[in-house]
């Protein structure tokens, strides 16, 4: 065998030396920004013909693709587990083979911790096992009961299933590649360095562009949906605690003006937050963030459904374990039956629109985990980015979930947590708990909280789609390019919820995720690739790591 060459190391990516773009790639931020703009000018100029067509899309895609998302989450599992499991990967360092993880085991599970219980738990660790109590698969097919008993880890099983393993080993897919070729060898910060093992230096050029406008793209509109499950929410807690009932319609739902007050309100505190770097104001933030998400999981443990919520922690666990191979692999097709229709309407809606919606999101996470790891072997952070989160979800879910299923079953609720939409369930839930006073003073710590977590998503989204534009750096980037994407990301959410509320940005990020998941697959490639050629390399004397041991602070 002929001997190897040490990898590829040095991926120049052009960048504008002077002016408005200086220090940004021209090709990836004016491409991505135009993109994105195109769609806000068409929302509010043509709002029925985009309605339509993004509908139009999204039946297309989920009647030919939604095979493809359910076997690439199951691909991603697998990977993930076969890289932990693989001797000569599991021992691999993200960093130098003798550099020290830059943090300690409590501070790393603390920031994943962090990470894993965003704004969308405020969300459906409530309303999803509601709905799931109330159908699921198991239900369809008459294996169980709707709203019985028999059905209550069933409701777990599958809100397990899209919150647990699945979700975590896309974002570890995301944040293992860029970890590793950038603490590795030395590559930009960005999506198309993972790419390097598969097209080498042609990523330098306009493929290596494409790459990353695609993640660019993907980015925001999965942030976007989170932040549209957020406005919802926050208006429903704002109209809770006696803001005013302009803030909703006759539905229930963010009226018009609700959600244009509700993203001036969370868009401008977040691009003040982005504008700010990481000075005392995102630290006090976060402090507050932490401390109202352990007091409100504290509450719901001690004065919730505690038995409840230890049933669906650990019953529902165990059998979303036993149940979990299945559920990967089950493609539901309509054949033209009642059921078959039934059950491929309710994966579409919910199983492929998450599959979709984290994939979407990888970039994001996945960057998030790459710059909190380095050091770590991929064995570590493998299992430690998928377990630890995971688990951090399920006690979620299973105390405040639990809770409100208890409470819909022995009466106490009478059916208005079922009545109440999603983003208001939390709130009628700890209303009924607590009474009228006591239960407005949690309102307004909800919304706190629920402020606190949009605030951190969306700058923290703003701040890596510039670290993306800029061609991996990380340092500080123009005031005008923050605003606008802090600006931008406001449009997108409400120029979508304005034309078909969160359908249109469901759909939206559903077509945005496509070509970014096609980048993913490329992904599980290059790291297989890369690996295994280290590993060749290390056995012929070969240096396989191009990157030095960070200096000491």
């Amino acid at each position: 065998m002929a001997k190897l060459k040490p990898p590829l190391s040095d991926l120049p990516i052009k960048t504008a030396e002077s002016g408005f773009y200086s220090g940004f790639s021209l090709d990836v931020t004016v491409t991505s920004k135009l993109a994105v703009g195109g769609l806000v000018l068409w929302a509010v100029a043509f709002p029925d013909q985009a309605g339509a067509v993004l509908g139009g899309l999204n039946t297309f895609i989920l009647a030919n693709f939604a095979s493809w998302y359910i076997y690439l989450m199951a691909l991603f599992v697998v990977v993930c587990l076969a890289l932990a499991i693989w001797p000569a990967a599991g021992k691999l360092k993200l960093g130098h083979d003798d550099e020290k993880p830059e943090f300690d085991n409590f501070s790393w599970f603390s920031m994943m911790f962090g990470a894993g219980i965003g704004v969308g738990m405020l969300t459906w660790a409530v309303a999803e096992p509601i709905y799931h109590f109330r159908t699921n698969p198991d239900v369809i097919l008459g294996q169980a009961t709707a709203e019985g008993m028999d059905n209550f880890l069933n409701a777990y099983k599958w809100s397990y299933l899209h919150w647990g393993f699945s979700a975590w080993s896309s974002y570890a897919i995301a944040g293992l590649a860029l970890g590793y070729f950038t603490y590795r060898r030395g590559l930009p910060l960005t999506i198309r360095s993972s790419l390097t093992p598969l097209f080498g230096k042609a990523l330098s050029g306009p493929l290596g562009h494409l790459v990353d406008i695609v993640a660019v793209i993907a980015t925001i509109l999965g942030v976007a949906q989170t932040l549209g499950f957020g406005v919802e929410q926050f208006v429903a807690g704002m109209s809770k605690i006696g803001v005013g009932a302009w803030l909703v319609n006759e539905e229930g739902n963010a009226s018009t003006a609700g959600i244009i007050v509700a993203i001036i309100i969370i868009m401008g505190a977040s691009t003040l937050s982005a504008l700010s770097g990481v000075g005392k104001g995102i630290k006090w933030l976060s402090n507050i963030n932490m401390g109202l998400s352990i007091f409100l999981l504290a509450f719901l443990m001690i004065f919730g459904s505690t038995w409840f919520g230890m049933q669906a922690l650990f019953m529902g666990t165990l059998n979303y374990l036993i149940s979990l191979p299945e559920m990967l692999f089950t493609v539901y097709r309509s054949d033209g039956t009642e059921p078959s229709a039934a059950l491929s309407g309710w994966q579409g809606g919910w199983t492929v629109f998450y599959w979709a919606w984290w994939v979407a999101f990888a970039p994001f996470v996945g960057l998030f985990l790459a710059r909190i790891s380095r050091g770590r072997t991929i064995r570590e952070f493998v299992l430690g980015a998928m377990i630890v989160p995971s688990l951090m979800c399920f006690v979620w879910f299973s105390f405040a979930g639990g809770t409100a299923i208890d409470m819909e079953l022995n009466g106490l609720a009478n059916g208005a947590i079922f009545g109440s939409t999603d983003g208001a369930k939390i709130f009628t839930m700890t209303g009924i708990m607590l009474g009228d006073v006591l239960g407005w003073i949690m309102a307004v710590i909800i919304v706190i909280l629920l402020m606190t977590y949009l605030v951190t998503s969306a700058d923290s989204a703003v701040l890596i789609v510039n670290t993306i534009n800029a061609a991996g750096d990380e340092g500080p980037k123009a005031r005008p390019h923050i605003i606008f994407w802090g600006v931008s990301l406001g449009l997108v959410v409400a120029a979508l919820l304005l034309v078909g509320g969160l359908t249109a940005i469901q759909t939206a990020m559903v077509i945005g995720a496509l070509p970014f998941s096609v980048v993913m697959v490329l992904m599980c490639l290059g790291l297989f690739k890369a690996i295994y050629r280290d590993g060749l390399r290390n056995r012929q004397g070969v240096q396989s790591v191009t990157v030095d041991i960070p200096a000491a602070e």
